[in-house]
């Protein structure tokens, strides 16, 4: 089976941002589950690179357009490994296979008839790159997102009419009910298309900085058709020789965030409509990440907290957790470093490192680095039972968060069963020699299960612990107990989360 997961390609108009780096952890949580399934998976994340704000930009920096892609598009490649991220092909839109092949799909939606020349009038948001409607603006005349006044533009464009799908979008919806997810996202989607869709800018006259229209080279197109081409068209070239467009269209995944909702639930796949290409499965929007002000964190209002910053003080698996454990995906949510420390310390130092470290130590001291080879308790073991679907469960639905909770109640239950069996009165006692080796074995196989299940999220220190336990295999029909899971001798452990100053 096929798995094909997309982050939005991040505009590279400043430095890379912990939003960004979320989206991108959440899509890798996704493929490295799948992954662990057996199923056929493709990650693609990349960088957006045309457009005014880019034009804009380098102007002010008094270099050109791709000087200032280039240097920007270095820093988002540089953050992905630093998050742990396995993506599979980086994108960026000012490769020429890219923007061939989106010529190439548009001069299909041409010669289909869906695009004509007009004159645009409008109020536009030349950070968003997007001319809003009226029931976008908000007081002041101003833009939603960025909070600056918008401008009116006046002038000759190519447009696409999307006007003519507004019953093929409302059937797509009432067909394809989890198209859109979470369903409030959905209703947001479906009420915007119900209200009624006017056609749209496709090209850019006084603009240069872009994909020439191939049938008007006077013209460049609208940002957004270039940007969301990208899902599609890196498919044709991320492998030399080997187009992988028909083993993974349509997408299975686009993880969007909210301010770009419209562009994809809307305008994406009408456009796909009308090249006569398949929509994609699902669109999964996630809510912002907030500063300390309580506005979304946001480059333009200089309340990011810097990724960079996090994993230099915590590495990049506390990142990971944090990210996803302290902010319901999905949601919007305050975050801050005072919150990553007290995630690190809480849970992943005191309840995960914790029961890592004193399972090692106490097979150790009390059987020679072996695990005992025998039944395991039942009384933890039921508590187990069903864990991984629970978890494959929530992860289908993106639903990130509550598949860490499931998994982080059985870490809680294991520290307590540590307390309940006190292996270390059992050890003091022979007579109770059995019942410490169902202990040991018993803490080592949940142990290792867990670690398993934990993989997508943390994969650095869960590599790092399976392999102390002799136990690599990250495959998921690993993540269930087995009924006798010893006999390994297990490596020493250095703590996994170790305290930061």
């Amino acid at each position: 089976m096929s798995f094909y997961v997309t982050t939005p390609i991040y505009y590279v108009n400043a430095q890379p941002h912990l939003g960004h780096a979320y989206t991108t952890i959440a899509a890798d949580i996704l493929a490295r589950h799948k992954r662990q399934r057996g199923e056929d998976v493709f990650f693609l994340t990349g960088t957006d690179e045309h457009g005014e704000p880019i034009a804009d930009e380098a102007h002010a920096q008094g270099v050109s357009p791709q000087e200032l892609a280039d240097r920007y598009a270095e820093r988002f490649k540089a953050l992905l490994p630093r998050l742990e991220a396995s993506n599979d092909f980086f994108i960026r839109t000012t490769d020429p296979e890219h923007e061939r092949r989106v010529q190439q799909v548009l001069e299909r939606v041409h010669e289909n008839g869906y695009t004509y020349k007009g004159m645009y009038e409008g109020w536009y948001c030349p950070r968003c790159a997007d001319f809003k409607v009226e029931n976008e603006i908000l007081e002041g005349n101003r833009c939603p997102i960025h909070e600056i006044v918008l401008e009116r533009h006046q002038e000759e464009n190519w447009f696409f009419r999307l006007s003519a799908f507004q019953e093929p979008l409302e059937r797509l919806y009432a067909e394809q009910l989890d198209f859109v997810m979470p369903r409030r996202h959905y209703n947001e989607a479906l009420s915007f298309i119900t209200s009624g869709l006017q056609d749209i800018s496709l090209s850019r006259e006084r603009l240069k900085w872009g994909v020439p229209v191939p049938w008007d080279p006077g013209h460049v197109f609208y940002v957004w058709f270039d940007a969301l081409l990208n899902y599609y068209t890196a498919l044709g070239y991320a492998r030399n020789g080997d187009d992988l467009t028909s083993r993974y269209w349509p997408a299975t995944f686009h993880l969007v965030g909210k301010d770009i909702l419209k562009f994809h639930t809307v305008f994406w796949p009408a456009m796909l409509m009308a090249a006569d290409l398949p929509v994609p499965q699902h669109v999964f929007v996630h809510g912002f990440l907030l500063g300390a002000d309580g506005r979304k964190m946001s480059k333009s209002l200089g309340n990011v907290l810097d990724p960079f910053e996090v994993m230099a003080a915590f590495g990049a698996d506390a990142l990971r957790f944090y990210l996803v454990r302290d902010v319901s995906f999905g949601a919007d949510g305050s975050v801050g470093m005072d919150a990553v420390r007290a995630r690190y310390e809480a849970e992943l130092a005191n309840e995960y490192g914790n029961l890592a470290s004193r399972t090692v130590a106490m097979i150790h001291r009390y059987r020679d680095g072996v695990v005992p080879d025998v039944e395991l308790d039942p009384a933890l073991t039921a508590e187990f039972e069903g864990l991984p679907k629970l978890v494959s469960d929530h992860l289908d639905r993106f639903d990130v968060t509550n598949a860490l909770e499931e998994i982080w109640q059985r870490v809680r239950r294991c520290n307590r069963y540590v307390e309940e069996r006190a292996p270390w009165q059992q050890a003091r006692d022979p007579e109770q020699a059995a019942e410490l080796e169902t202990t040991l074995a018993t803490l080592a196989e949940a142990l290792r299960a867990l670690t398993v299940l934990l993989h997508p999220y943390i994969p650095a220190s869960t590599d790092q612990l399976l392999a102390a336990l002799s136990a690599p295999e990250l495959g998921y029909d690993r993540a269930a107990l087995d009924s006798r899971g010893g006999g390994r001798t297990i490596a020493t452990l250095e703590p996994l989360f170790p305290k930061r100053a």
